[in-house]
């Protein structure tokens, strides 16, 4: 009774201290969204509604990203490490917790929809049309709500897609259109409109697939070496900068000496003379900025952090390796060892393991250190998109639309900023999914199977149960799968382009890898030199820093 107890008493403290973590993860990570959006946004142009809009879409962006740790820990804390289930855990309460998370999925999900389709786009196109000073708030309004209405008939087309297609077919193959007809409604309503859910999710997860390719590979690259590599030096750039100063006014009075007699000047003469005040207008720009900075005690901090950030930038490219090669392996695996593409290169097991796969069993044995480890490798993946996203801007094809810059973001690049990463963390459960397949299923479960022994002098033999990991040859009432990997899996097709998704992540890594070598160090107050609208006088210079 007294072990039973304090086994009791160890399973609840474990509980404890796993919802106590996630409510400081939530915690963290409104504090975070909050000061991050705060931090970028344009102190000219800052707007509530469009601030509480970014602050609340990036919160669900990292909030649905931390439902995956906690996925993990309750299907996995349901069972004993011997494979048999707590004494507490019976089919009612492990239903129960199982729909607590699929609910939860089912709220975020929804929520992220609603932003994604509806909320995001509104306000976007609300404050597109309040540049226009000749435009009353009732246009404003109505011209946003005729935009948006686009998006929520997308919407609505994704879940009766979904809602519809079907997954199984009627057993009787003369079955009626009628029948055929009534079992897709049956079907739907046998899922509880998962399939309708999943879909939509699963085509916005694609578009995450694309922007992760293009930001996350990246910025996975562009963070680590530009954190070891730094800035350039604040002295050294406005002596330059003095320099072309005075060579552009130079060629200004050489020209203007061309008219000192009266003479016009040649067509040609204005054009260059323009250009050259142009120039001379942005250099001065860059010299105030310059001197803001090499004077400002944020600059002196700042350098004396310079070992911190070095020791950081191998950190970041270290687990980036790790992350680049666990992905390779388990890409790898899957082309060799699944059943190919009409299954979505679903593979069950591990044949070629990973380093990342190896590594969380470890962990396994330190309660919480595993789930420490996902949520840092989520956490990750959300921050080098940041960084993506801030080095790359954001773009529409070929046409840059808007750059991310500290105090000097417009609000609709925020929100643009937002809908980009929520796309983003709907693909990190698949990346994570793919790095380590068997632990986003089970977790940390065992099952017993029998298992016979003979003994040394033969004379009988007798049955023993031996725990084994839990995998897909399991009995279905002795592992209980993730709510996520429900989600992932319920189209083949979107799982194969994931698949073919993964390769191109890995070829832009390895291609923003080797930019990020070559180009040298950034400047202190990059993008001053370039026409941005984003960028005026009046702000001060430190936030280029």
């Amino acid at each position: 009774m007294a072990a039973a107890a304090t086994a009791a008493g160890a399973a609840s403290a474990e509980l404890v201290i796993g919802w106590c973590i996630f409510g400081l993860l939530l915690l963290a990570i409104l504090a975070f969204c909050w000061i991050y959006v705060r931090k970028y946004q344009s102190q000219r142009e800052s707007e509530v509604v469009s601030t509480i809009t970014a602050i609340f879409s990036l919160a669900i962006a990292l909030i649905t990203s931390a439902l995956l740790p906690v996925d993990i820990f309750l299907v996995s804390y349901m069972k004993n490490q011997n494979g048999t289930f707590k004494d507490w855990a019976n089919a009612n309460v492990s239903r129960q917790i199982e729909d607590t998370v699929l609910y939860g999925y089912y709220t975020l999900y929804s929520v992220i929809l609603f932003c994604v389709f509806l909320w995001i786009p509104f306000v976007y196109f609300y404050y597109e049309e309040k540049d226009d000073d000749d435009t009353s708030k009732c246009t404003q309004i109505k011209t946003a709500l005729k935009y948006t209405l686009g998006f929520a008939v997308i919407c609505a087309l994704l879940l009766l897609i979904g809602a519809f297609v079907p997954l199984n077919v009627p057993n009787n193959k003369n079955s009626t259109e009628w029948e055929k007809v009534k079992f897709l409604f049956e079907e739907l309503g046998s899922s509880h409109g998962l399939a309708a859910l999943s879909f939509s999710i699963s085509s916005l997860t694609l578009i995450g697939m694309l922007a992760a390719i293009t930001y996350t590979a990246y910025g996975m690259s562009a963070l680590p070496l530009n954190l070891i590599k730094g800035t350039r030096s604040a002295a050294y750039e406005r002596l330059e900068n003095t320099e072309d100063i005075e060579e552009v006014e130079q060629h200004i009075q050489s020209i203007k000496s061309k008219s000192k007699d009266g003479r016009p000047l040649p067509a040609r003469d204005k054009r260059t003379l323009k250009q050259l005040e142009e120039r001379l207008r942005t250099l001065r720009k860059r010299e105030r900025r310059l001197e803001f900075i090499e004077n400002s005690c944020w600059t002196k901090f700042c350098g004396a952090l310079r070992p911190l950030k070095i020791i950081w930038g191998i950190f970041f490219i270290l687990v980036a390796l790790l992350f680049v090669i666990s992905l390779f392996l388990s890409n790898l695996d899957k082309a060799l060892h699944s059943a190919g593409i009409n299954s979505g290169f679903i593979i069950f097991g591990t044949n070629l393991s990973n380093p990342l796969n190896m590594l969380l069993p470890l962990l396994q044995r330190v309660f919480p250190l595993d789930y420490i480890l996902i949520t840092i490798i989520i956490m990750y993946f959300i921050f080098t998109s940041m960084a993506g996203i801030r080095n790359i801007g954001i773009w529409f094809f070929w046409i840059r639309l808007y750059k991310i810059r500290r105090g000097r973001t417009r609000p609709q690049a925020l929100l643009f900023l937002c809908m980009i990463l929520l796309l983003i963390v709907l693909h990190t459960s698949y990346m994570i999914y793919s790095l380590a397949p068997q632990y986003v299923m089970y977790g940390s479960q065992n099952y017993l199977i029998e298992s016979n022994i003979t003994y040394d002098d033969h004379k009988g033999n007798s049955t023993l149960s031996v725990p084994k990991r839990c995998d897909a040859d399991a009995p279905e009432d002795q592992c209980t799968v993730t709510r996520t990997y429900l989600f992932l899996h319920k189209f083949w097709f979107f799982s194969a382009a994931y698949y073919f998704g993964n390769w191109a992540f890995l070829g832009v890594f390895l291609i923003g890898l080797i930019v990020s070598c070559c180009k040298g160090k950034k400047s202190v107050i990059e993008g001053v030199e370039e026409d941005d609208s984003d960028l005026s006088d009046d702000e001060p210079s430190a936030y280029s820093i």
